[in-house]
């Protein structure tokens, strides 16, 4: 089997009530990008990367459109039940970018599925659990506001919430968790706390001093992983790794050196599926709890996060945050990816098991063959 064609759109994403607000960016629309590969024989497989922006992470909506742009030609005629040589193809055309070849990576995992007639999760080594646990990200709000939705997402069945904090007063900060665990603590919730990179150091040991008796991680709270190392001693509570986890070489040192307690982790940050199973086999071998998710993005993208998140060990398994909450409708009306009680349920057909209305989309923006 050959790659014949690879089409590239874009679709526009508003967000449902918003803005949706964390600190690095204040979000009212998305743009996401969608990738069809076509094989000589006619199957077809679908990919997705969508950043929160410009200013979240280093990737942006018009940088997927080049990225892929620059891949795609290179990869015509290559075998796309091959994810291993597809992604050092992909390597070979443009250093870096892991955000954009992941689109290109979950397609094929896609076509692979249909080809073979399984589920991604199981081209990814087995199934643990076919109703995947998910996890609520509150935007950044006023502390009984804050503290109202999670007790609501609590009741919902959520089985982890992620307060998100910064770019504001650590005392408002710290008042919204006082409040959160006011209203949840002892429903056996468990509970992030995510910075998005922008709390300095010293705010990250107030935080924790000032509330010694809650149970919760630190998700990525300081902008980079010198600063994380220097108050990795000096905290009460466990530290996570997400932007930071920009690649498995990064993975690898962090978790040999025991600089984090876990991970949120990203699918189209690490490159795409090929590489998060690299990932999920790492952090297994050091009981290192992590997320399978993504940034934001319909139903392509949540299908791939639910898929490899199916196949974690469950006792490490921090969830599968996806964008549908926050979002209108589903590109597959019948077979979408929701979140019901909490959870996710594994698509059933092959691939994985999304067949999107392309008429969504529009005309690609571009194509190759």
């Amino acid at each position: 089997m050959k790659i014949s064609e690879i089409h590239i759109h874009t679709h526009d994403m508003p967000v449902k009530n918003g803005p949706y607000t964390i600190a690095s960016s204040t979000v009212w629309s998305l743009q996401t990008t969608l990738v069809r590969i076509v094989a000589d024989n006619g199957l077809t497989g679908w990919g997705e990367t969508c950043p929160v922006g410009p200013t979240y992470a280093p990737s942006h909506a018009l940088g997927a459109v080049a990225a892929l742009s620059q891949i795609a030609p290179g990869l015509i005629g290559a075998n796309p039940l091959q994810p291993l040589l597809l992604r050092r193809r992909m390597d070979g055309q443009l250093c870096g970018h892991n955000y954009a070849k992941a689109a290109l990576d979950i397609a094929a995992h896609d076509l692979m599925g249909k080809h073979y007639g399984v589920r991604v999760a199981d081209l990814l080594g087995g199934v643990a659990s076919e109703r995947v646990p998910s996890y609520y990200a509150t935007g950044i709000g006023e502390p009984d506001e804050i503290a109202r939705i999670a007790a609501e997402k609590v009741a919902e069945g959520f089985p982890r919430l992620q307060i998100k904090i910064g770019n504001r007063p650590v005392e408002t900060d710290i008042e919204t968790v006082r409040k959160v665990w006011e209203r949840i603590g002892g429903k056996g919730v468990r509970l992030a706390i995510d910075g998005n990179r922008s709390l300095p150091a010293r705010d990250v040991l107030r935080l924790s001093r000032e509330c010694p008796d809650i149970p919760f991680v630190m998700e990525q709270p300081c902008n980079t992983l010198e600063e994380i190392v220097s108050i990795r001693n000096r905290v009460h509570h466990g530290i996570y790794l997400d932007e930071n986890g920009e690649d498995l070489s990064t993975v690898i040192r962090a978790a040999g050196q025991g600089l984090c307690d876990g991970f949120g982790m990203k699918v189209t940050r690490i490159g795409g599926l090929q590489a998060m199973t690299a990932f999920r086999d790492i952090c297994e071998a050091r009981a290192l709890p992590h997320t399978c998710d993504d940034a934001w993005g319909g139903d392509i993208i949540a299908a791939a996060c639910t898929h490899i998140g199916a196949t974690v060990q469950p006792r490490l398994n921090e969830g599968v945050w996806i964008a549908q909450p926050y979002i209108e409708g589903n590109y597959d009306e019948e077979n979408g990816i929701r979140i019901t009680g909490g959870h996710i349920d594994l698509p059933k057909g092959p691939g994985l098991g999304i067949t999107p209305d392309d008429s969504l989309f529009g005309p690609a923006v571009a194509s190759f063959s």
